[in-house]
């Protein structure tokens, strides 16, 4: 768990130092891969508001949280291929238009290290329209059409019903 908490802080450090600047010297094995950055770039494309960048960095949010999870898999590309969890498609679909540049630099700026400051340490989300009837789901941020939640003991649920829609928290 340490060693791959270790890893994302590397990776995003270097994604802010010169993987968005481009540098060219960097050893790669410390940058983010190009392929990180287009797996999460496909999941805050596919599964938000393509106009909404609280949305994907919501959405980018959850997928590093997910990374961070001994629960889930350990690199981006393999939590956003893992099957039935994100939108059908995914990894095959064409991106395109400003939504794509949009993703592109919330990919970016969150492999480097920003997140969506009330996702927390949220795993979960469905459509905002979605009703799921569950009693362990805490509601954390409506953001790009989604409602991020936690799962808790039924309990410790103390917002049990999606949250009003926000816009403009992130950078």
């Amino acid at each position: 768990m340490q060693l791959k908490r270790s890893r994302m802080l590397l990776i995003g450090a270097c994604v802010a130092v010169c993987g968005v600047a481009g540098c060219s010297r960097e050893p790669q094995a410390t940058r983010a891969s190009a392929s990180d950055i287009n797996c999460m770039a496909r999941a805050m494309y596919f599964e938000s508001n393509r106009s909404s960048r609280d949305g994907m960095v919501a959405v980018g949010s959850v997928v590093m949280n997910r990374v961070q999870s001994d629960a889930f898999p350990d690199s981006v590309c393999a939590v956003v291929g893992q099957r039935n969890q994100f939108a059908p498609g995914v990894m095959t679909k064409a991106m395109d238009g400003q939504g794509r540049a949009l993703a592109d630099a919330s990919a970016a700026a969150v492999l480097a290290g920003e997140r969506h400051p009330h996702v927390a340490s949220a795993k979960y989300f469905h459509a905002a329209w979605y009703d799921a009837n569950y009693n362990n789901i805490h509601y954390v941020v409506t953001a790009g059409g989604n409602a991020f939640y936690e799962k808790r003991r039924p309990e410790n649920v103390t917002t049990p019903d999606p949250l009003p829609q926000t816009e403009g928290v992130t950078g």
